[in-house]
């Protein structure tokens, strides 16, 4: 049970985390087809709707989004420019053949040409530090796959991407697309550029050696350049051109979506003579499904509506409440009284979770962070959704105290803030006078 101001909210207890892969085995080393699916879940993500929705974050504001990647200067920013970039230029597609291009050349990239660059970086004799072979288990060796239009799992990842990477650009879909000797063809056209290996490329094998390193390249001079040529390409563009973001949808059948999942999944454990899984599976273990039973679900509906009853009817203490597990298969029933908020106490003030702090005015950081003072809290960390407005570790944040909190989170977060909007919430990391952390209540700012 979570009843506002009277129990524990939902996020004071959690369950254990997942157990995951570490990234360098899903980016690099897979050795299971789960391996494989946690990896075209997040390249379909990277590709078809992160990438497309920070293209519509440039055209949307272009000013904006340049000062927001200026103030960042890192590593990240010019790594989401040349995504941007490269989206609208090299990448950017007008015909469906176009898209069909983008699809081959994506093939060859993923299972052909980065298989090759890794066993030139690692070749199958290759030994560790300790002497050990570097391709030895649960590592497996991969090998580059051979593009074939005969092959119809092939062909049909083609055009599943194909028409979803159209979908992102608006550009219609033909109808001959189905005919899979029209589509062949079509992907027949395609020149593939001969690969050529890289010298000094750095592949991720530990996930604990992986440490932050200073870039080589002076990451504000390149992403100046970039800015400038971003703009230049946006002036090439169609007025009002907008890209429409794809977000996975694992139930449409007729969408595509995990065609895309299970064709990336099959072709990566192909690579690593992994068993490959038909469509129904990899929806089963990309969309994360869980299996359930309907008693189970009737039990947990009858125990919700007991203690709706007394929702319901009001007035009841925190003891009235029950909080239930249940196993079926033990059988096992426990039932406990929901725990109370924890009220944290500072100086003369009380609060719990649930409570919130209101200021009303369009004021700065600098001024938030007085208010706080105030009230005897030092104040280190200012975050509006996932991003961070402010914080004293970073030289550069210091110039934006004398903003208005709004206008930095329309900069940095890249809030939408409608003229209906009359205030905005942002969390703040505090300390008291001693160092110790101190939890505060969201903080509400009414700006209008």
């Amino acid at each position: 049970m979570v009843i506002p101001h009277l129990t524990e909210n939902y996020g004071a207890s959690r369950d254990p985390p997942e157990k995951q892969a570490p990234m360098c085995t899903v980016h690099s080393f897979p050795h299971n087809i789960d391996h494989c699916l946690t990896w075209a879940r997040s390249e379909f993500e990277g590709l078809l709707e992160k990438t497309p929705t920070e293209v519509n974050a440039f055209l949307s504001n272009p000013g904006g989004y340049a000062t927001a990647a200026r103030t960042a200067g890192d590593a990240q920013a010019r790594d989401q420019l040349e995504r941007v970039i490269e989206c609208l230029e090299r990448e950017k597609c007008e015909t469906f053949q176009d898209c069909v291009t983008w699809a081959r050349l994506k093939f060859e990239d993923y299972f052909s040409n980065r298989v090759k660059q890794l066993t030139y970086t690692f070749p199958e004799d290759a030994m560790t530090s300790s002497g050990a072979p570097f391709w030895s288990a649960p590592k497996r060796f991969p090998r580059p796959l051979e593009f074939s239009t005969s092959d119809p799992s092939q062909l049909n990842f083609i055009l599943a991407a194909a028409i979803l990477r159209a979908e992102t650009f608006g550009i219609p879909i033909p109808d001959w697309v189905k005919n899979p000797a029209k589509m062949a063809e079509a992907v027949d056209k395609v020149i593939v550029p001969d690969f050529q290996p890289k010298q000094g490329v750095k592949i991720v094998t530990d996930e604990k050696a992986t440490s932050l390193s200073s870039a080589s390249v002076d990451d504000a001079a390149v992403i100046e350049e970039l800015i400038a040529k971003l703009e230049a390409i946006s002036k090439t563009l169609q007025p009002g051109f907008q890209m429409k973001p794809i977000q996975f949808e694992k139930d449409d059948d007729t969408n595509y979506h995990m065609d895309v999942i299970a064709g990336f999944a099959n072709m990566r454990a192909r690579n690593y003579s992994i068993p490959e899984v038909d469509k129904l599976k990899a929806k089963f273990i990309a969309g994360r499904i869980i299996p359930a039973i309907a008693t189970s679900t009737a039990m947990a509906t009858g125990l919700v509506c007991l203690e709706l009853y007394k929702v319901l009817g009001g007035g009841h203490k925190v003891e009235d409440y029950r909080n239930t597990f249940a196993n079926l298969a033990i059988p096992l029933f426990s039932m406990a009284e929901p725990v109370p908020p924890k009220t944290i106490k500072h100086q003369d003030m009380a609060w719990t979770v649930w409570d919130r702090w209101t200021i009303t005015g369009n004021i700065t950081l600098r001024e938030l962070l007085d208010w706080l003072k105030e009230k005897g809290l030092n104040a280190y960390s200012i975050s509006c959704g996932t991003s961070l407005l402010y914080n004293s570790m970073f030289p550069r944040h210091k110039e934006r105290l004398d903003k208005k909190v709004v206008d930095v989170a329309r900069e940095v977060a890249k809030v939408e803030v409608p003229p209906y909007r009359r205030h905005l919430d942002v969390v703040v990391a505090c300390e008291d006078d001693d160092d110790n952390d101190v939890d505060i209540p969201l903080v509400s700012i009414y700006f209008r």
